[in-house]
């Protein structure tokens, strides 16, 4: 390379997942322009990372910033996912923009910091609360921009068959910026016309769909394959996922390999949400509660995009969370028996794996792509997983977003 390359960012001596050669890495304009090591050049800002593990910015493809940290709002929610509905219901008549906001960015916030670059935030819309946590939804977008990609799915966790105004408030959010739609048919009194209509508008305004489907242990009804079958018709393979799916892990290995197949097939993606699918599933059987989370791994197997991410965080659904995608991930290997063997495969639920089922364009550490990248205090990705090694510095877009300096002992 030529020696008067003049870059706006330079990090030294990073280690890259898979590689044992420290690289350098070289960003123009909020792309990634070179890779490799000692490269020649100057930049406006250069970083020695000191042989550190440089990642993508992680990708949290399912969370409810809207109801975040409602903790001391509401702690005897009385447990399972019917009392958290009715205690965030009861709470909704009461959110004002400026409120969800605040939460919201507490949230995100932290999850920043985790090294969370891009999100898929999911905002309820119902008459109770109107628009106003999608209006919240658009301030957090805008005002942290320079950090995170916040995309917008409004959704009607209540039901939307039974009130026209919410099929109102869902198409009025799409013509002001909602980025996509969801869904919650085991909320509605017609969870078959809640599927067929929320297609109808997603193929109306050309837009992704994620659906919140089949979230508890009973195999004997599902409406994971109508939603296949319907994506199909539609012609919107790669275009809809699915979160929870805890039904997939109440059923034999015969069906798993069916349904994987069908999943496959049909280009639906599958977000396991292990924080609240183990708080909420398996209640009713005290100390021998199943472990109640979608086996997303054996999905990926099959050839299903997969991701596993955060939901709630501080509410009657999930009385906990950092923000932290890796400690979700190291989770989900926890309870699902996976080792380092599995670690790479972990990380990708939480970045190239999660990004391609958002359908993130120019996601990755490559030449072209975008310089999205956080600096972990681990040198190799199975210490970086099985540690939960914290993120020290994250760049978005070649910028530097956030700085977490590392722990010190002061003997």
């Amino acid at each position: 390379m030529p020696q008067n390359q003049i870059f706006d960012l330079l990090l030294r001596n990073a280690r890259l997942r898979g590689g044992q050669a420290l690289q350098d890495i070289a960003v123009r304009q909020g792309k990634i322009a070179a890779i490799g090591p000692a490269l020649a050049g100057t930049a406006v800002l250069e970083e020695d990372v000191g042989g550190r593990l440089v990642l993508p910015g992680l990708v949290d493809t399912h969370i409810h910033l809207d109801k975040s940290c409602l903790l001391c709002r509401c702690r005897d929610a009385g447990g399972g996912l019917k009392g958290a509905i009715a205690a965030v219901s009861r709470l909704k008549r009461d959110f004002t923009v400026e409120d969800v906001y605040e939460r919201g960015a507490r949230t995100l916030e932290r999850a920043i910091t985790q090294g969370t670059m891009h999100m898929r935030a999911h905002v309820e819309l119902d008459p109770l609360v109107g628009l106003r946590s999608f209006e919240a939804m658009k301030r957090l977008k805008r005002d942290y921009a320079f950090a995170i990609d916040l995309s917008i799915c409004v959704f009607p966790q209540e039901g939307m068959t039974h009130d026209p105004a919410v099929e109102q408030l869902l198409v009025q959010a799409l013509a002001e910026g909602a980025d996509l739609l969801g869904g919650c048919p085991y909320t509605d009194v017609d969870p078959s016309l809640q599927m067929k209509r929320i297609f109808a508008l997603a193929v109306a305004h050309d837009v992704d769909l994620d659906f919140h489907l089949d979230f508890d242990l009973d195999p004997s009804w599902s409406h994971l394959e109508e939603i296949c079958r319907r994506t199909v018709a539609a012609g919107w393979q790669g275009r809809v996922a699915v979160g929870h799916a805890t039904k997939l892990a109440a059923i034999d290995d015969a069906a798993l390999e069916r349904m994987t197949a069908i999943l496959a097939d049909a280009g639906v993606g599958v977000t396991a949400l292990p924080a609240t699918d183990l708080y909420l599933n398996g209640r009713d059987v005290n100390h021998r509660a199943p472990r109640g989370v979608a086996p997303v791994h054996r999905l990926a197997e099959g050839g299903v995009a997969v991701s596993v991410a955060t939901n709630n965080v501080l509410n009657p659904f999930t009385p906990f969370g950092d923000g932290s995608l890796i400690r979700m991930g190291n989770l989900y290997a926890n309870l699902m028996h996976l080792g380092p063997e599995s670690f790479g495969d972990c990380l990708d639920m939480i970045s190239t794996g999660a990004a391609r089922l958002m359908r993130l364009a120019d996601y990755g550490i490559e030449v072209g792509g975008q310089a999205d990248m956080i600096v972990l205090d681990a040198e190799d990705e199975a210490d970086a997983f099985g540690g939960l090694a914290a993120p020290l510095m994250g760049f978005k877009r070649g910028r530097k977003s956030f700085v977490r300096p590392a722990a010190m002992l002061v003997r």
